[in-house]
């Protein structure tokens, strides 16, 4: 069965509100290529114009493409997940990836076909453009903003708003390096001290009345070399919003290292400058800007409510009311929203895939289940569906399980992030990807997501150690590189741990290195251990974050006393007694460390 024998989404679906494309730009994208084709277009200049357009290169070749989807704020309505399922099929491999950006990527695209994505997704009112490149990517938002409990109000009309206003901006087109927004609910949900810049809602008491505005921080962010974001001030008011990020971005326009590519994102700014020095620069531009663009600048924020409306059009009460497996997924998969009566249920996929048939089943399925009408996507490549109601859950789950969308764990540690890795990345060492799958499969078979000592620590996995899987804010975090035996190579993992990015955000710490088909029996010691020194009612977070404070008191006192015990798992064997031991999974072939030209910046 392919996509176009499934059934679209009903007629009446809600409709996108805000349309993010130029069906012009898919015109030019095709003439652009055609000239770069013929030789008109030198190497550099056709690789800035493809990354401003969203259109990132592929594992050692020019003929492909990978294609970033924004989703702004994380919401995708069910014609545009039809649509996308459509071009998957046409034209990519027939899957989508879902990011930790809120962004979905179709890879291995011929390149003439990219600008046939492009005019698709015009149709449905998305975008690739500013996706990549040195430019504001997609601006995030917590999938729960709008139905968290712990939120003072809902940040996702200020969201969508901070994104309109950057797309296209003349100001946000070539700057030193990308420049990354993140919204959330609360402290809880959102990774707001590793950006660029984050903001949590928040309302204050000023002379006897409430005034929405946010707490913002600026300069953190991962990768190669990461920094925790610092707090610009108690409470910025909400007209202050606009004003501030203009400051903050013109700042780093002006003063960010475009000479030196492994030094120039705004967090080295930020830290070579001093955070003093920063801010107080911050203030002085800001009042800069508000003085000369006040009259002319503000941001579009609309604050028309989304109607919610229970949209079940066939209730089916036959059958087993709670199917098998159903009380498994309402514990792992399921938040109750603030909204009396409603869930937010998270689909959960393997690294972030999903296939075009349940791409265009999934339209279907949120228009049915969800009373907002649309779906959203959020930091740890699942999908949320809101403003489900309870009654509704035994059926939402029956057809996802009919779709291959069931899976439980969604919201525990049996959900491991990995990045693309060496399925498509230039600079990818190891198949994170597929690690990242072989942990939840082997996870959800041990049932550790029903584990509630577990459920709130993470896995995260990058294939390199430039943090795209967000490894150095996990409870157990890896990164890929290569391990050597003789003249024999194979894939390794370096092992962090005590990474978070709640209210108490912190960076992981290093602990020993461990060769890729180690590194579920390594997470495994890990469990085993915690399970015989835990303390009552602890979990494994918090174990581990007092073992890498050197408080805890069992005789795993510090990340070096867990450094011998797993050091032990690193010995490797020889090829002739372990040749699979020297392949990465999803590979027959002995492993290298070739890697290409990375594109993360333009």
């Amino acid at each position: 069965m392919t996509v176009s024998d499934l059934k679209q989404p009903h007629s009446d679906s809600v409709r996108p509100t805000i349309n993010w494309a130029r069906v012009e730009e898919a015109v030019d994208f095709a003439k652009t290529v055609k000239l770069y084709r013929q030789g008109k277009y030198d190497d550099d200049s056709f690789r800035r114009y493809r990354l401003q357009h969203g259109a990132y290169g592929t594992r050692m070749t020019s003929d492909y493409a990978m294609v970033r989807i924004k989703l702004p704020a994380g919401e995708i309505y069910p014609q545009q997940l039809e649509k996308i399922a459509q071009l998957s099929e046409q034209f990519s491999i027939g899957s989508a990836h879902f990011s930790t950006r809120e962004n979905i990527q179709l890879h291995w695209v011929v390149l003439e076909d990219v600008s046939e994505i492009f005019r698709g997704l015009a149709e449905v009112g998305l975008t690739s453009r500013e996706a990549c490149g040195n430019s504001v990517r997609n601006v995030m938002c917590s999938p729960l903003s709008g139905v968290c409990p712990g939120e003072e109000f809902d940040a996702t009309p200020y969201a969508l708003a901070t994104a309109k206003f950057f797309l296209r901006n003349p100001m946000a087109q070539s700057l030193p390096r990308k420049f990354k927004f993140n919204f959330t609910c609360c402290e809880k949900h959102g990774m707001v001290r590793m950006v660029d810049v984050g903001l949590i809602p928040q309302i204050k008491e000023i002379d006897g009345t409430a005034q929405k505005g946010f707490k913002i921080f600026l300069g953190g962010g991962l990768g190669n070399r990461s920094f925790v974001g610092h707090q610009l001030e108690e409470f910025t008011p909400e007209e202050d919003l606009i004003y501030t990020s203009i400051a903050v971005l013109r700042i780093f326009d002006r003063l960010g290292d475009r000479k030196n590519l492994a030094r120039n994102r705004m967090r080295y700014l930020v830290n070579d400058m001093g955070w003093d020095a920063f801010q107080n620069l911050v203030f002085k531009e800001r009042a800069l800007v508000r003085a000369t663009q006040s009259v002319v600048t503000q941001l579009d924020v609309d604050f028309t409510p989304s109607e919610i409306k229970r949209p079940i059009r066939v209730t089916d009460e036959s059958g087993n009311p709670n199917p098998d497996g159903y009380a498994r997924w309402l514990k792992t998969n399921t938040e109750k929203q603030k909204q009396p009566g409603y869930r937010s249920a998270f689909i959960t996929l393997e690294a972030g895939d999903i296939t075009a048939n349940q791409l265009s089943a999934l339209g279907e399925i949120v228009s049915d289940y969800s009373s907002e009408g649309k779906a959203r996507v959020g930091f740890n490549q699942n999908i949320a569906l809101r403003y489900v109601s309870e009654d509704d859950l035994p059926r939402l789950y029956s057809r996802l399980l009919e779709v291959g969308l069931a899976k439980s764990g969604s919201l525990t540690m049996t959900a491991p992030i990995g990045c693309s890795g060496t399925t498509s990345c230039n600079l990818a060492l190891t198949n994170s990807h597929r690690l990242a799958k072989e942990i939840q499969r082997k996870f959800l078979e041990l049932r550790l997501d029903e584990d509630d000592d577990l459920r709130d620590s993470t896995i995260k996995i990058s294939g390199c150690p430039n943090s795209c899987g967000q490894h150095g804010i996990a409870t157990i975090g890896f990164f890929g590189g290569g391990g050597r035996v003789g003249k024999e190579m194979y894939p390794n993992y370096q092992m962090l741990l005590g990474g978070r990015s709640d209210g108490e955000t912190m960076l992981g710490l290093t602990c020993t290195r461990i060769p890729a088909k180690r590194v579920i029996p390594a997470i495994l010691k890990i469990i085993e251990l915690f399970k015989k020194y835990k303390k009552p009612n602890d979990t494994l977070k918090e174990w581990i974050h007092r073992i890498v404070n050197e408080k805890e008191d069992s005789e795993i006192k510090s990340i070096l006393d867990l450094r011998k015990i797993m050091d032990q798992l690193a010995v490797p064997p020889t090829k002739e007694d372990d040749p699979d031991f020297y392949s990465d999974y999803g590979s027959d072939t002995s492993y290298h460390t070739k890697t290409g030209k990375g594109e993360c910046a333009a």
